[in-house]
């Protein structure tokens, strides 16, 4: 019987989670003996793209990649967040199945991930169980998609609206948070300043913010987990 080979990649930073997706596919592994695992782990954004550049330099590809939503940016602040590294991944590597796990549950938040990233697997760590686990492993290599409840009942709920936070809007959120100036951010983003004007004025209105003020406008994308 041949055995079918799986690099898997571990993109978070907390190491109980790490530990608990290495016990998941050794179990997986003992019950399937014609599949076999081999791991890497990243603990943030740079380390992740040095793994990620590893494997486009030496033209192969990760078969499953557990990603974490919430990391330490890069240092350049190219990738802000796991967000940034699956879109990353589906463009490198559009056949490796990524399974999202996340602490936010914000409805926004996992609607613009799934618009976004669409993963195969997508899980909220609260709902996480070892035989939730091992069931979401199986479903995603055989028959994906695999949502978890949380997230099933999230997307029961209907978002009535068309916008779409990308990653431009991230980044606008982003250094707005860190105190950017209005002036200095065409010099980071590929828009002028009326377009980010009129980009702001769109994200406050996605959060129902009234103030002129960025700094509600801040304080709710952190609430729901964009910064």
């Amino acid at each position: 019987m041949a055995i079918k080979k799986y690099p898997v990649l571990i993109i978070d930073d907390h190491p109980l989670i790490v530990e608990a997706y290495k016990t998941a596919l050794k179990y997986y592994t003992a019950q399937q003996s014609a599949i076999n695992f081999t791991i890497q782990i990243a603990e943030n954004c740079d380390s992740a793209l040095q793994l990620i550049n590893g494997y486009k330099r030496k033209g192969k590809e990760p078969g499953l990649v557990f990603l974490d939503m919430k990391l330490p940016p890069s240092k350049d602040h190219k990738a802000l967040s796991g967000e940034d590294l699956g879109l990353k991944i589906n463009k490198l590597f559009p056949k490796t199945k990524i399974i999202v796990a996340t602490t936010l549950n914000d409805n926004y938040r996992v609607d613009s991930i799934l618009r976004s990233i669409n993963p195969d697997g997508f899980l909220i760590k609260n709902d996480i169980t070892p035989k939730e686990l091992i069931q979401t492993i199986h479903t995603v290599l055989t028959d994906p998609p695999y949502y978890s409840h949380t997230v099933l009942k999230l997307l029961r709920t209907q978002i009535e609206n068309n916008f779409f936070i990308d990653a431009i809007d991230r980044r606008i959120l982003y250094e707005l948070s860190t105190g950017t100036r209005m002036k200095e951010l065409p010099n980071i983003l590929p828009l002028s300043i009326a377009g980010i004007e009129k980009r702001k004025r769109q994200l406050k209105k996605i959060f129902d913010v009234s103030s002129l003020e960025d700094k509600q406008l801040i304080i709710v994308a952190k609430e729901k987990g964009f910064i």
